[in-house]
């Protein structure tokens, strides 16, 4: 049992509460038996598995399966649980994974655990069809978390997020998708405009969301194959993203509302797109 937070794992793992060392380290942080459930049903590779005693004692099932996917597994005191999380009240069990690009968290060749074989490219990238979202520098990683939530529940086929966004596999980030971030295809663009120009060479339709707009929101065909772009929680989308746009559209509110919360947005227009699908 490792009960010591000057071990060389646990300074590693607490390093990864900073976007800079999770970077550096190209490793995020997977914190309670929620994450580590949807992660293992997903069969995400993992790379450490830290618990508590009393929480192996109590998930042998889940702590098998994430013993299966992990590279190292190590029985942890509490002391060093709450030290490697960054929650406060943390379950008993946290783990690390390889970051990617987006989730797609793939290993390179020759480095991936001896079983399974599946090695987490089930979310492979993000289609040009469907319905995507397109997030431009969206800070909030409570925003970035209900919309993937959302968009996982809404059938959408995936997202892309502007590389000046919060990080994908932001810690709170995670926990707000509520276990989603492992099922819907996500990535970050290294060049949104050019990620929004490729999806309309696709035959994607282009929608930006605009308050000045004229049409609303249900005008739009969501029929069509539909990338819907979302602006920063301040400032709104770009002028230069929406100029690209086919159709800028708007939610109607009431006198005196200037705006709505970019996930509420997002998902009065995925529902939309639903209902429409649903009973076309």
């Amino acid at each position: 049992m490792l009960t010591s937070l000057q071990n060389p794992l646990v300074k590693q793992i607490r390093k990864l509460h900073s976007s800079k060392e999770r970077h550096k380290q190209q490793l995020f942080l997977l914190e309670g038996t929620h994450l580590l459930e949807e992660a293992c049903a997903a069969n995400y590779p993992l790379e450490v598995v830290c618990s508590t005693p009393e929480w192996q004692d109590t998930h042998p099932l889940l702590w098998e399966k994430a013993c299966y996917l992990c590279e190292r597994s190590e029985i942890v005191s509490e002391d060093v649980l709450k030290a490697i999380a960054t929650t406060v009240q943390p379950d008993g069990v946290v783990a690390t994974a390889k970051r990617g690009d987006g989730p797609a968290g793939t290993r390179p060749k020759g480095d991936a655990p001896k079983e399974p074989p599946h090695r987490g490219e089930r979310l492979g990238k993000v289609p040009f069809t469907g319905i995507v979202l397109a997030l431009e520098t969206v800070q909030d990683p409570g925003n970035l978390g209900t919309i993937i939530r959302t968009a996982a529940a809404a059938g959408a086929s995936g997202l892309w997020l502007s590389e000046d966004s919060v990080d994908l596999d932001n810690p709170k980030v995670l926990r707000a998708s509520a276990g989603q971030w492992f099922r819907l295809a996500m990535a970050v663009s290294p060049d949104l405009k050019t990620t929004i120009q490729q999806s309309k060479q696709a035959g994607m339709q282009i929608i930006a969301t605009l308050p000045s707009a004229t049409f609303t929101y249900w005008d739009v065909d969501w029929r069509k194959p539909s990338l819907i772009l979302l602006g920063n929680e301040g400032a709104g989308l770009s002028p230069e993203l929406t100029e690209i746009a086919d159709l800028q559209v708007k939610i109607p509110l009431s006198p005196g509302v200037e705006s709505l919360n970019v996930a509420i947005t997002a998902a009065l227009m995925l529902y939309e797109a639903q209902r429409q699908k649903k009973y076309e």
